[in-house]
């Protein structure tokens, strides 16, 4: 019977491993889980077999771990475009002053189509929010009238973007 239990945990450890949490609720990475995202951090179309060669796993086993994946909100695959070649010339990060609560000022900035990325901070700012928009016009729309008029919005600075000299996403299993 223990033999049993170990060989049990051995092949969900093999096919399942990424769906464990730690402590402090997020999900346990294991070794193979963190090759699978390092394959698709390289060719986000990659195979799944060609994945499952790579980090020891069948096609099958590789397709369960990338959908726990998914599903645990560790990670995304997604088409990223260089902004510029779709239509959107001005992109900014904006420095947000808040009075009061953050969370909420952060949540509003979320539901914005414009912006692409929040974070809540501790120096300078509470809030650095990158927008994406069509133009100059576009993104002073999006500043002025949208987000300065926020509640607890008490002021905000604009780092325009004048050339993207790197943008990378392989950080993700250092």
């Amino acid at each position: 019977m223990h033999s049993e239990a170990v060989a049990s945990r051995s092949a969900e450890h093999r096919d399942g491993g990424s769906s464990r949490e730690s402590r402090n609720g997020t999900p346990h990475l294991d070794a193979v889980s963190l090759g699978i995202i390092e394959q698709l951090q390289e060719d986000g179309r990659r195979p799944y077999a060609a994945i499952g060669k790579a980090v020891g796993l069948s096609e099958a086993a590789v397709r369960q771990r990338v959908q726990k994946l998914l599903d645990q909100g560790v990670m995304q695959i997604v088409a990223v475009t260089d902004p510029l070649t779709v239509g959107f010339r001005r992109q900014a990060m904006v420095g947000v002053h808040v009075e009061g609560d953050v969370e909420s000022v952060a949540e509003a900035l979320t539901e914005m189509a414009e912006v692409e990325y929040v974070v809540m901070t501790a120096g300078s700012f509470d809030i650095l929010a990158e927008i994406v928009c069509e133009d100059d016009d576009h993104l002073l729309d999006v500043i002025n009238k949208r987000i300065r008029a926020l509640p607890g919005v008490r002021s905000t600075e604009s780092f325009v973007y004048l050339k993207l000299k790197k943008q990378t996403y392989m950080w993700g299993t250092r």
